[in-house]
């Protein structure tokens, strides 16, 4: 019973189940009036869902809306429509709207729609002071109460007859924003207004302009007043006074400067009026300007003045400007059109002029250190001019100059480059030095003592004819250098290394070695090597030739190696030979002793043979032997030898003499051979 109403129940729920399915189809966002709406209109968005159902059934849905991102806007309703109204639209309700539905644990979103609310509030502008002194700031601050940032914000300061300054401020966390404009020299009755600015999707939207605020300036004192007496026909030698007063309403932190091409004359501090007093001269023309400054105010006048001229610049006048030493120089001071002056002569000096003459002339025997730079002075009034300065150069004479190689000797390698030194040890510079090869000129070069030349890619015949002249402003003329001759150093080529006997040597017999090359300048340097493990020097010497020879007496078993030679000058080239390859060998009468000796063995073994086998005969015979001895005694000597020659168990010896006649033969033939050795020098090809 309780199977079956547990069955009727599934059934029961699974068929409410099925009545209770839904599904979202769209979710729409809308706004009225529309998506472009003026600022202070109405505004209403509205979220609609559209959802299929499988019967009528009722399903609670959770609307809400955002802006930007931000939740402004969350209701929960039966109908599928929610509404979120804006009585009053702001440019800040400006931005991308987006819907979302949530209903029995399903949710859905509407696409994104952007609404722009068209125009900005009027921004309200306030002065922190209605009135204010020259030099001071005044301080505004402009507000978009209604707006959110980032906003742009303009002020304007406004004044008669003037084009309006402009400052612009970014305020990116806050809707408003405060600047400062000073008070300048002529602000009189000022205008201030702003207005604001803000990005919507890359265009800019602006507000309109504040009402415009009014601040009055006041002058902490008046425009200062420049006076100078003489009024005018001020000529040099007049003493000119000049006055700069003003009137100040507050004396505290007041200042007058006077200034003339922006130079400083005089100033005061605390006080109404300025003097300054000078003798004057012409460069005291020109503009002068009387600054009044307090705190940030400044006012200034100016006043051009001109000082007439009392008498020109002299003239300083040389009767020459160029002469020798020794010679005499007039100096001559004039004014043009005056006469009545005190005249001076001086010379420059870094330091201070130095005092020669109080003359309008000067006549001077000069020498080198009289060279330099020379002016006059006049003194009319208390005015004192001076007159350009004119330049005396003195020349003593060059001496004769020397011509030499800068690297000392007079020599250079084939090939390379000769660097020549030309001095002159006196003389007054500018020198002028020129260089010559043969009798061509190479090089002409000005300098102070010395000048160089190079000559390059040196040949074998550019072994002399240098020569350098030498002169400079001096009357007596150009000197000449002594000839140079140059010593051209061939370098080393293919040096070469023989020997005799060439190849085999007998030891304790004598070996000659020649070293040669095939050019070179002398004198050279030869050098003789062996190389076994390690390079070993045998010989060195200094030949004013092309070859050197060395003789090495008695060769022994530690000459064996291989041979070579070096050779060089000063051209500092070591140039190597081919090597080589010395053997020491036996001598022949070391080859003799040893074969005697061999002989000498061989003829003992074959000695102790033939006394080992009579031995044993003697044995084998008995007393047969003894008894035929007496009758053996009695025979001749020449049966004796004719029986030995006949006897086969007796040695000749006839390989031994035979040996000893080869021995011989062999030894004839070694010393035919170290002849034909010694008859030629092998492997060089120097040889004869």
């Amino acid at each position: 019973m309780y199977l079956a109403l547990l069955v009727i129940f599934l059934q029961c729920s699974e068929l409410y189940s099925q009545k209770r399915v839904f599904t979202f189809n769209t979710v729409d966002i809308k706004v009225q009036p529309s998506v472009k709406v003026k600022n202070g209109a109405p505004l209403s968005i509205t979220c609609h869902a559209d959802i299929s159902k499988s019967t009528d059934f009722q399903l609670k849905h959770n609307f809400t809306v955002f802006k930007d991102g931000k939740l402004v806007f969350m209701t929960v309703s039966d109908k599928r429509d929610a509404r979120y109204e804006i009585p009053v639209a702001r440019s800040s309700d400006t931005g991308d709207y987006e819907c979302t539905v949530e209903a029995g644990g399903k949710t859905k979103s509407s696409n994104s729609l952007h609404v722009w609310v068209t125009g900005m509030t009027k921004p309200i502008l306030t002065a922190e002071k209605k009135e204010v002194l020259e030099g001071e700031v005044v301080k505004l601050r402009c507000e978009l109460p209604e707006e959110v940032p980032p906003l742009y914000f303009f002020f304007r300061k406004m004044k008669m007859n003037s084009t309006p300054k402009e400052k612009s401020v970014f305020e990116s966390q806050r809707n408003f924003s405060v600047v400062e404009f000073p008070v300048e020299e002529g602000d009189n009755i000022l205008q201030f207004d702003c207005f604001a600015r803000r990005n919507v999707k890359l265009e800019f939207e602006s507000s309109e302009h504040s009402k415009k605020t009014l601040v009055t300036v006041r002058e902490p004192f008046i425009k200062p007043t420049l006076n100078v007496k003489p009024s005018s026909n001020i000529t040099e030698g007049d003493r000119i006074q000049i006055e700069c007063s003003t009137v100040v309403a507050r004396m505290r932190d007041i200042e007058i400067i006077l200034q003339k091409n922006k130079t400083i004359l005089n100033s005061v501090r605390d006080e109404k009026l300025l003097k300054y007093s000078a003798v004057a001269t012409l460069e005291d023309s020109g503009e002068y300007q009387c600054k009044v400054e307090q705190g940030r105010a400044s006012k200034t006048t100016k006043l051009n003045i001109v000082v007439s001229e009392l008498f020109p610049k002299p003239i300083l006048a040389a009767s020459v400007i160029k002469l020798d030493e020794n010679k005499e120089l007039t100096l001559s001071c004039s004014i043009n059109g005056f006469q009545k002056a005190n005249f001076s002569i001086l010379r420059k000096n870094s330091n201070a002029d130095i005092w020669l003459k109080n003359s309008k002339n000067l006549t001077m025997r000069v020498n080198v250190n009289d060279t330099g730079s020379y002016i006059c002075k006049a003194e009319v009034k208390g005015i004192v001019k001076e007159s350009k300065p004119v330049t005396i150069n003195v020349y003593a004479p060059v001496s004769k100059p020397t011509l030499s190689v800068v690297s000392g000797l007079p020599e250079v390698v084939l090939g390379k480059s000769l660097l020549l030194i030309c001095r002159s040890v006196m003389g007054t510079p500018p020198i002028t030095f020129t260089f010559y090869k043969g009798n061509k000129i190479k090089e002409t070069v000005v300098n102070d003592t010395y000048a160089t030349f190079l000559d390059e890619n040196i040949g074998q015949n550019d072994k002399g004819g240098y020569r350098c002249d030498a002169k400079n402003n001096h009357s007596s003329g150009m000197k000449t250098s002594n000839i140079l001759n140059i010593t051209v150093i061939v370098p080393i080529k293919n040096a070469s290394l023989g020997s005799v006997p060439y190849g085999e040597v007998e030891d304790g017999s004598e070996t000659v070695f020649l070293c040669s090359v095939k050019e070179g300048s002398w004198p050279i340097r030869f050098r003789i090597f062996r190389k076994t493990d390690r390079e070993v020097l045998l010989f060195e010497k200094n030949e004013n030739a092309h070859r050197v020879v060395w003789r090495r007496e008695a060769m022994n078993r530690q000459d064996t190696g291989t041979y070579y030679c070096m050779a060089s000058n000063r051209a500092n080239v070591d140039v190597k030979s081919h090597p080589i390859t010395i053997s020491v060998i036996l001598a022949a009468w070391q080859k003799g002793v040893i074969a005697a000796f061999v002989l000498i063995l061989i003829a003992g073994a074959v000695t102790l043979t033939l006394w080992w086998l009579l031995c044993k005969k003697k044995k084998a015979k008995g007393p047969s032997m003894e008894m035929s001895g007496s009758a053996l005694a009695t025979n001749s000597p020449n049966e004796k030898l004719t029986r030995q020659h006949n006897d086969g168990d007796y040695y000749s010896g006839s390989g031994y003499i035979e040996g000893s006649e080869n021995h011989m033969k062999s030894t004839d033939e070694s010393k035919d051979s170290v002849e034909n050795r010694h008859s030629r020098l092998q492997g060089h090809p120097d040889a004869t």
